[in-house]
This record gives structure tokens, C-alpha cells and sequence, in this order.
């Protein structure tokens, strides 16, 4: 049977095509109404409230890949026992934000937070990703897509996550436990994590202290999972070389906040994924799962309620 998905609360044209182009039938809220294609990353007591009122419901699409906003409604819902399932968007952006995340380590390795604020010839500087030493903190799809592009760098590659299981591309696969030991000889390290009870403030003062004062940071996970003082004070007194951050804490970064005039750091807005590629992105997702439902095979991108990703 089709199943019928309604899209909130903002019902984007796109979205609704996809659930078309899926198999299923695209309505409003209603007592047919199965699955729900959640499109607000903020609002949870909202998502909680139709959920509760409408028991029907038995899976939700969320928006994006970290849902760590929804970890309380995960918790409620485990504890309820309902048959629930949601979905996050991991692994839709890992092109994009893995590419971002290629173009951060690439700057700063070739000194362009420096080079573009110049008004002389200055010194020649390089740092060059060839033959470097890479750590990768996270083992999902990002991860898995930045392996990829680092290939022809020849790069020598540890990925850190949760189950030391092997991850294609990497020459190492270890757990969160062995980050310190590897810290001190990694050229670039990149944070592509979910943002966890673990992971939260998990770059902090001494982290940095064991990082080579040669070592670029790179975060396109979440900004929580760096220490964002002490990325300042890592930066300004040279601890580290620099870092490319795509995502802060707070965020967005106000104006006038002492990080966008730390040297060597490279700030962008959040832009790994813009809007018009994740609403492309997210609409493929949903055909697959629309589809999946359908034929009783697994989601993709089935959330673990109790990891909270």
C-alpha cells in the first residue's frame, strides 16, 4: 500500500515531489498520514506535539544530518515504547561538505587567511597535503566522502569513531579512547562527528596542547565540539598553525566576537551545504526511504535513538 507523507511545516514544493517520485502520496496531516517529512531543524516541542496527537505516524524524515537537537524527543519516544523510526539526512551532504572541508585544509595549508589580508610580497610558505598525516574524527559518511578526495594526496589516514570497525581509505581505524595518542603526530585533523554527550567540548585546552604547533584544526561537524575559547587562546599563542571552522559556538558567531579577528582561522558561515544543495540532497533522500517503505526494506539514514545519531 502507499503510504501517505505529509511535509512540515513548510511543505516545499520539491519535497513533495519526491514523495511522488517515491511511490507514495503527498497530503496533509491526516488520519491516513504514516510518515512526516520534518523540515525545521529548531522547533522539537512542535514536531513532539503532532507527534503525540497523531499516533499514526510511524516514521519522520528529519532535515539534516546532526540531530542533536532532537535528542530529548528521542529519549521521550524510546521511553514510551512507540514504534517509531526517524531518519536524519546523514550521509546526503558528504560530497559538498566533504569538499568544504578539502578547500578549508587547502587554504590554510597554503597560508590564505595571511596571504589574502597582505599588502606586501611577504615570505614563501606551504604546507602541502601530500604525504601528510590526516586524522579524521568521525566515521560517517563525510568521513567516508573526504577519504576519497584525500586518495591521490597520498595521505596517511587515522580515523577516530565509535566501533573501531575499518572504513574504507583509511589506513588506521581507531576509538575515541586512542585520540590522544594520535593527536601529537597528525598534520590535519578534521572533525566530521556527531555532537554527543562524548564529543561535546571534546577540542579543548589540552586537546590542543597536543597537537603539533604545526597542525591545521578543520571542523565541518559542530561547533559545540570545540572549545571555542580555547581555540582562540590555541591560536593566538601559536599552539597550533590554524584552523577552518564552518561551523561555531555559539552560532551564528555575532558580531564583533573576539574569533573573527583570531589569526590563521578561516571562518565561514555554515556553508558546507547550502540551502539550494541540501533541499536537492534531502529530496533524493526521500525518495529512497518513500521507497523503502513500500518494498519493506531498511531506511536510510535510520537514527539510533539511544546514541542520539
Amino acid at each position: 500500500m502507499k503510504p501517505t507523507v505529509a511535509v512540515l511545516p513548510v511543505a516545499q514544493h520539491e519535497y513533495l515531489r519526491a514523495i511522488a517520485l517515491g511511490g507514495g502520496i503527498a497530503a496533509g496531516l491526516n488520519a491516513q498520514t504514516s510518515g512526516l517529512v520534518w523540515t525545521d531543524s529548531q522547533d522539537v516541542a512542535q514536531l513532539g506535539e503532532i507527534l503525540s496527537t497523531n499516533p499514526q505516524i510511524t516514521w519522520v524524515q528529519l532535515p539534516f544530518a546532526g540531530v542533536d537537537n532532537f535528542k530529548a524527543l528521542f529519549d521521550s519516544v524510546s521511553a514510551s515504547g512507540r514504534e517509531l523510526v526517524f531518519t536524519s539526512a546523514k550521509g546526503a551532504y558528504r560530497e559538498p561538505v566533504a569538499e568544504h572541508a578539502l578547500m578549508l585544509a587547502l587554504a590554510l595549508g597554503r597560508a590564505l587567511p595571511e596571504r589574502l589580508a597582505a599588502k606586501t610580497w611577504g615570505g614563501k610558505f606551504a604546507a602541502s597535503l601530500f604525504d601528510s598525516k590526516v586524522l579524521i574524527v568521525g566515521g560517517g559518511g563525510i568521513a567516508e566522502e573526504l577519504l576519497r578526495l584525500l586518495a591521490p594526496f597520498r595521505v596517511d589516514a587515522t580515523v577516530v569513531r565509535r566501533a573501531a570497525k575499518p572504513l574504507a581509505g583509511a589506513n588506521r581505524v581507531i576509538g575515541l579512547g586512542e585520540l590522544d595518542a594520535n593527536l601529537p603526530t597528525a598534520d590535519f585533523v578534521f572533525l566530521a562527528s556527531a555532537l554527543t554527550a562524548e564529543t561535546k567540548g571534546l577540542f579543548d585546552a589540552s586537546r590542543f596542547a597536543l597537537m603539533k604547533p604545526t597542525a591545521y584544526l578543520i571542523n565541518i561537524a559542530r561547533g559545540a565540539i570545540v572549545d571555542s575559547r580555547a581555540l582562540e587562546n590555541a591560536l593566538v599563542n601559536g599552539v597550533i598553525a590554524g584552523a577552518g571552522i564552518d561551523v561555531t559556538d555559539p552560532e551564528p558567531l555575532p558580531e564583533g566576537h573576539s574569533l573573527w579577528n583570531t589569526p590563521n582561522l578561516i571562518i565561514t558561515p555554515h556553508t558546507a551545504d547550502t540551502p539550494e544543495q541540501c533541499i536537492r540532497l534531502l529530496s533524493e533522500r526521500i525518495v529512497l526511504n518513500v521507497n523503502a517503505l513500500i518494498q519493506g526494506t531498511a531506511l536510510v539514514g535510520e537514527v539510533n535513538l539511544e546514541l542520539g545519531y
